[in-house]
C-alpha cells in the first residue's frame, strides 16, 4: 500500500474499531522509518567519501609543504653561504663571516619563535569560546526578569 494514497473508503465514516487507523500509522511510522535509515546511510556515505577525498588532498599537501621546505632549505643556505664570502671578500676573517651568519640566524629564529607564539593563542578559538558563553550583564538581567 502506497504511504501517500488516501484510503477512500474510510473518508466521511466514524471510526469503529480503530484498528485500521492505528496499522496504517504503524506503516506510515515503519515508511518513515526506512526513509530515514536510507537518508542518514546516504548522508554517511558522502561523509564517508568526501573524508577520504580530503585525507587524501591532505597527504598531498603535506608532502608537497615538506618539498617545498627541502627546497627553501637549500635555497637559504645557499644565500648565508652567499653572504659568508661576500663577507670574506671585503676583508673579513672566515670565522668572523660565519658567526655574523649563525647569529643572524639566531635573531631571526628568536623573532619567528614569537611570532609563533602571538599568533597561538588564535588556536584556542577564544571569539567563538567568547561567543558561546553568556555575558554576565546579560544573566543578571535575565535572573532578574
Amino acid at each position: 500500500m502506497d504511504p501517500d494514497a488516501v484510503n477512500t473508503e474510510t473518508l466521511g465514516q466514524p471510526a469503529t474499531g480503530g484498528a485500521p487507523k492505528v496499522s496504517g500509522l504503524l506503516e506510515n511510522a515503519q515508511a518513515l522509518w526506512q526513509e530515514l535509515r536510507e537518508l542518514s546511510h546516504d548522508c554517511l556515505h558522502l561523509v564517508a567519501l568526501e573524508a577520504r577525498r580530503a585525507g587524501q588532498n591532505l597527504v598531498y599537501m603535506i608532502i608537497a609543504g615538506i618539498m617545498a621546505a627541502a627546497l627553501l632549505i637549500g635555497a637559504w643556505l645557499g644565500l648565508v653561504a652567499a653572504a659568508v664570502l661576500w663577507l670574506i671578500e671585503h676583508d673579513f676573517l672566515a670565522s668572523t663571516a660565519i658567526l655574523f651568519a649563525v647569529a643572524f640566524n639566531f635573531l631571526l629564529t628568536l623573532i619567528l619563535v614569537g611570532v609563533i607564539k602571538s599568533k597561538s593563542r588564535y588556536l584556542q578559538f577564544p571569539a567563538t569560546v567568547r561567543s558561546l558563553q553568556a555575558l554576565p550583564s546579560q544573566r543578571d538581567d535575565k535572573e532578574e526578569l
